[in-house]
């Protein structure tokens, strides 16, 4: 019999009122499920709930925190901005425990995609730029009106974690957003950037996989094998934690 595959969860949207108005749901773009399972993992879709997350965790073998709308400003200490989008408490409460939890589980593969990055950056106790164009201008575009993904260039460290998934000091990456780390959290280190300056990456070198893109790999995965570079190590860690 071959080892079970690891479980990797997976955080969602929601919970958002369904198209009918009626129904409350959580939902994931399905770019994210096919990344996993290409990478030789079980997806395990993590709805916001009260369930303490310690107790989520312990199903699991690695953590994705996914994309989505804005985290509120008063989390970090932060200014409204009319650009502020699906603000969702609920998914920020869970969310954030969730990534509290599983950042004093130093054996647990974390990575954060995009949102993802920036509620690991806040439970660390960083901040965020509340819209890019403020500070950075546009001479990179983050994401096209009104909310549209794009394509830049990144400039990545070689050394930690992005240096064994990446062999390339550069390459393009898939953009949707409009915010992005200011201030970072405790232990984490700026590991790649955009031509602007903002950071695209961030990492917590002490841990064997604790990550977080501000670009979608999931969205390029499926054409690119070095976007899927970034879910194939993350199974890879996982299933070294699970036969440990």
């Amino acid at each position: 019999m071959s080892a079970r595959r690891p479980t990797i969860g997976i955080t969602t949207y929601g919970p958002a009122a369904a198209p009918d108005g009626e129904l409350l749901h959580f939902s994931l773009p399905a770019h994210y499920v096919d990344a996993v399972v290409a990478a030789g993992g079980v997806p395990v879709l993590l709805g916001a709930s009260a369930l303490p997350a310690e107790e989520t965790l312990a199903i699991l073998d690695g953590l994705i925190i996914a994309g989505g709308g804005d985290i509120a400003p008063e989390t970090y200490g932060g200014s409204g901005h009319e650009t502020i989008y699906l603000v969702n408490p609920a998914r920020d409460r869970f969310e954030l425990a969730l990534a509290r939890a599983a950042l004093e589980r130093p054996e647990l593969p974390l990575l954060g995609i995009c949102r993802g990055m920036q509620v690991m950056n806040i439970a660390l106790g960083g901040d965020l730029t509340a819209h890019v164009p403020d500070v950075f201008g546009d001479g990179v575009a983050h994401r096209l009106p009104p909310r549209v993904p794009t394509t830049h260039r990144v400039r990545i460290e070689r050394s930690g974690i992005l240096g064994e998934i990446f062999a390339d000091d550069e390459l393009p990456v898939c953009s949707w957003h409009h915010q992005a780390v200011r201030r970072l959290g405790r232990g984490l280190r700026a590991a790649a950037h955009a031509a602007d300056g903002v950071v695209e990456a961030v990492v917590l070198d002490a841990r064997p996989f604790a990550l977080g893109l501000q670009w979608h790999p999931e969205m390029q995965a499926a054409e690119d094998p070095r976007q899927l570079r970034v879910f194939q190590v993350l199974v890879e860690r996982a299933r070294v934690r699970r036969r440990a």
